[in-house]
């Protein structure tokens, strides 16, 4: 047994032959971090800033009641002030972290300092970090920890080789993120995945489609149909891959990578397809990758094959063993343990060490598209002074003017915009950040309206906000050519109550919304 903890947690009997690999995968990964970091720079104080729309110091002093484990429920740097200033410096510290991690400074200590910041935002931001995609990254920040080698300039970082049992665990991740969605699409009983008839409308229907989806849109519907099975397929068949000889391993890289190019052209789904197309990478060794980089750069080091490193466990060193063997060992149960229960729902596992970890999202459970959105709804904020003409708010980035052609923003994540198109699919009620953005906006708030492309009551606030709802549609080809449509759309009516200022710094309610929620779902 001692012999199999050596060889998959200590670096010194590392692998040696995945030293390209790492040095890739820790430059694209420093880049997604700089992604999530610089998207929030311009967008954190209006989402949770102390007068954004779900405020992060009003969020954490609801938990103060729970005593210490307040720490362990919400692990964020705002316990020590949570104001706009801790905040802003929080995505700063991050955002410059990355950056060193790409270029290849120091990265143990900045793949710490990314994780504690991402963590410390995605722990106090309520609704505005509900997405997969932010576990995802956690997952692999925490997991590249044990990977990262030592010194202030690595280089190949020949020296400490990464331990077997990370970079398995960073393709565990790979593997569950294809692997559980197939299944929960399978699962779902969403007759659209049994019949191939997802993608039909899948490309006009997601958070925010692009102008290629649209061209992709109008294809035949064998087309759709392709897509679709071959999607399950991937999912479910093609990505077993990873775990046969490295032939099988190399073809799964390029098959997989081809894919997630076109997801990201068609579809904007933040860093989600770039984490996943980087963590790919480590499907890849040095025998496949040192012909593409010059000899002068890496015969020194990459050839270090045989070098091997001291065999002793004493003192310190057995130490520096066990503290990576328990916590990756931990990672390894709590994701195998919920992919079990997808096939063995009554298996007899402990669920605690999986519920310890979940505030933390470094071991989570993965399942995208398990239901396919069958109608488009957009949630539209509008001002007036009289009560009778409305002015709209203008978005930045999700659909609102027929004639604007879609964009591609990805890996940048408008996270304002991607929770009105899932609050859009539900009765306001359950999505506080509509009635909660209504009353900033009475307020003109600075923050808030940020978040949006401009504000059409600079002078003065309205006396009256209301949130509508439209159904939208790709346009056809015949409309785009002749009246320069991209979109066509219906106003279904008013999604939550008007509002308008009342006594007392609080707000009345004007006007019942016309609708309960979107008419069809």
């Amino acid at each position: 047994m001692p012999n199999v903890i050596r060889y998959l947690f200590d670096s010194e009997q590392g692998a040696r032959n995945h030293l390209i690999a790492r040095w890739l995968f820790f430059r694209a990964l420093g880049l997604i971090y700089f992604s999530a970091f610089f998207a929030l720079l311009f967008q954190v104080r209006g989402l949770i800033g102390t007068q954004g729309v779900l405020p992060a110091n009003e969020f954490l002093d609801h938990l103060r009641s729970l005593g210490a484990i307040r720490f362990w429920y919400a692990p964020t740097l705002l316990w020590l002030s949570p104001t706009n200033h801790l905040l802003m410096a929080v995505c700063w510290a991050g955002a410059i972290a990355s950056l060193l991690l790409t270029a290849n400074l120091w990265p143990r200590a900045t793949l710490i300092l990314c994780f504690l910041c991402f963590l410390s935002f995605v722990a106090a931001a309520q609704d505005f970090s509900g997405y997969q995609s932010d576990g995802m990254l956690l997952e692999a920040g925490f997991l590249s920890l044990f990977l990262a080698p030592k010194g202030l300039l690595p280089g190949w970082g020949a020296n400490s080789p990464p331990p077997r049992a990370a970079i398995f665990l960073l393709l565990w991740e790979w593997f569950r993120i294809y692997f559980q969605s197939g299944v929960v699409k399978l699962e779902s009983g969403d007759p659209t995945w049994r019949n191939l008839t997802a993608m039909y409308e899948y490309y006009q229907n997601g958070p925010l489609p692009t102008w290629i989806g649209w061209y992709l849109q109008h294809l035949p519907h064998w087309f759709h149909i392709a897509t679709a099975g071959l999607t399950l397929f991937m999912e479910l068949v093609l990505v077993w891959m990873a775990f046969l000889p490295r032939r099988f391993r190399i073809v799964c890289f390029f098959v997989v990578t081809a894919w997630q190019i076109g997801v990201i052209a068609t579809a904007n789904y933040a860093f989600l397809n770039y984490l996943v197309l980087v963590l790919a990478v480590l499907l890849l060794d040095d025998t496949f990758l040192r012909r593409f980089v010059p000899t002068r750069f890496h015969l020194h080091e990459v050839a270090l094959d045989s070098v091997s490193g001291n065999t002793n466990l004493p003192g310190l060193h057995l130490l520096r063993l066990t503290l990576i063997a328990i916590p990756l060992t931990w990672i390894a149960y709590a994701t195998t343990v919920p992919l079990i229960h997808m096939f063995w729902s009554a298996a007899p596992l402990p669920e605690q060490p999986i519920a310890a970890l979940e505030p933390f999202r470094i071991a989570n459970r993965y399942g995208l598209f398990a239901v396919m959105t069958p109608h488009r709804y957009e949630i539209e904020f509008q001002g007036s002074n009289d009560g009778e003409t409305w002015t709209a708010y203008p978005f930045r980035y999700k659909p609102q003017d027929v004639k604007s052609r879609p964009g591609i923003y990805a890996p940048y994540q408008p996270r304002f915009d991607w929770n009105l198109w899932f609050a859009s699919l539900g009765a306001w009620q359950q999505n506080d950040i509509v009635p909660l953005t209504e009353e900033r906006l009475l307020d003109n708030d600075r923050d808030v309206l940020g978040l949006f492309a401009g504000n059409p009551f600079s002078n003065s606030p309205p006396k009256y906000v209301r949130a509508v709802l439209w159904q939208y549609w790709f346009s056809t080809p015949e409309e785009k050519h002749s009246q320069g449509l991209w979109w066509r759309r219906e106003y279904l009516g008013t999604y939550a109550p008007t509002i308008t200022p009342a006594p007392g710094g609080r707000f009345g309610m004007v006007a019942e919304p016309t609708l309960e929620g979107p008419p069809e779902l």
